[in-house]
């Protein structure tokens, strides 16, 4: 939806995920316009011939499911079956686009994972140069070395860069780190960087504590309003010498406090979509879910649980209790009008694995008008 939204018009939407593909094409049906003309194809990924698409693309953007690489998962990494980097590569070196987006979570740039994550940008560069026989990934690796160092090589490459964005400093009300990958095929003529930051936490201790300028627009009265952030006084000496020129990051009270509150039964609540009070909350010890005036951890998906409450919103006196799926869906950014499929379980599992729509955009956008722009 970020990749649409920056401007791009979809030749396929692969997904495997059942209920993904009802979400999808319940809003289809219901004629949300930003997803109705997409061609829905569900399919395992592995078995796409990509080769049909080839000298038709601009852009191939995904996610390679990030659970092998998680923080939050079981670790298994490349020795995991739900690994499908291998697939990414292929479609790559099938469909040959002039540009590509990846996404993945932190965890795959962790030390455990340094040598496969080599692995990956050596592959992303050149996808031609493939495995061969009964050779293991870390044959594989030596073999791209060799490549790169050498120089020379005719293929098929592209120019890869990648950072670890967190979407709060994109305008995102969420802490969510990920690693992005963005290729350009080395015969563009086209010049890129990551987006710069728009948003920081220093404008935001500002906006709370130096000018309060963001209690008055929530109404909030001083006594209802939680402790003076740490180094808000540190932030303020630093803003006076050298004004901060981002915007305030934002925060789950920014988010959602529009909505009406879930648990009160009313019409009102009734009349929003997907937006249904979901009971049994609880705070402890390192499961203490997400400030109301900060951006909200996370949010996660996965069988392994939640363990640090981050589908939970912890109000200024302390009380918790769960983010309603519309209130999660506005932390990742998704339109109001975009329905969630299924429990709230699996809806929030679906959101869970989802990019921020608006960080998808941001970064889509930047690369869309840089190829705008390629004379190639």
């Amino acid at each position: 939806m970020g990749v649409a939204r920056a401007g791009f018009h979809h030749e396929a939407v692969i997904e495997w995920d059942a209920d993904s593909v009802e979400t999808l094409r319940r809003n289809q049906r219901k004629g949300v316009k930003l997803v109705s003309p997409w061609p829905i194809i569900q399919a395992d990924v592995a078995g796409v011939d990509f080769k049909a698409y080839e000298g038709k693309l601009d852009l191939i953007s995904g996610g390679p499911p990030c659970q092998p690489f998680s923080l939050g998962g079981k670790h298994k990494g490349h020795e995991d079956a739900r690994n499908m980097f291998p697939d990414t590569f292929r479609a790559l070196r099938e469909a040959r686009p002039r540009a590509f987006i990846f996404e993945n979570v932190k965890g795959l740039m962790r030390r455990t994972f340094a040598d496969y994550f080599e692995y990956i940008v050596l592959q992303l560069t050149y996808p031609e140069v493939q495995r061969k026989g009964a050779n293991d990934w870390r044959d594989h690796l030596a073999e791209l070395e060799r490549v790169h160092t050498k120089g020379g090589y005719k293929g098929l490459t592209y120019k890869v860069v990648f950072r670890l964005l967190n979407a709060a400093n994109y305008g995102v009300p969420q802490r969510r780190e990920r690693v992005f990958f963005v290729g350009i095929r080395s015969d563009q003529q086209v010049e890129w960087t990551f987006p710069q930051e728009t948003h920081s936490r220093d404008a935001l201790l500002v906006d709370q504590w130096v000018t309060a300028d963001y209690w008055d627009r929530h109404r909030v009265a001083k006594k209802d309003r939680p402790q003076r952030a740490r180094g808000a006084s540190h932030v303020a000496d630093r803003v006076a010498e050298a004004p901060n020129k981002t915007a305030p990051w934002a925060t789950v009270r920014d988010a959602i406090s529009d909505l009406p509150d879930p648990t009160r039964k009313s019409r009102e609540s009734l009349l929003v979509l997907n937006h249904v009070f979901n009971p049994g909350a609880r705070s402890y010890p390192g499961h203490t879910g997400s400030p109301l005036d900060e951006p909200a951890k996370t949010l996660k998906a996965g069988d392994h649980g939640v363990p640090g409450g981050e589908n939970m919103v912890r109000m200024v006196d302390g009380s918790v209790r769960y983010f309603t799926v519309r209130e999660s869906a506005r932390l990742q950014t998704f339109p109001d009008e975009y329905d969630l499929n299924g429990t709230w379980t699996e809806t929030m599992r679906q959101l869970g694995n989802a990019v921020p729509m608006k960080l998808a955009q941001v970064v889509a956008t930047s690369l869309r008008n840089a190829l705008k722009g390629s004379n190639a």
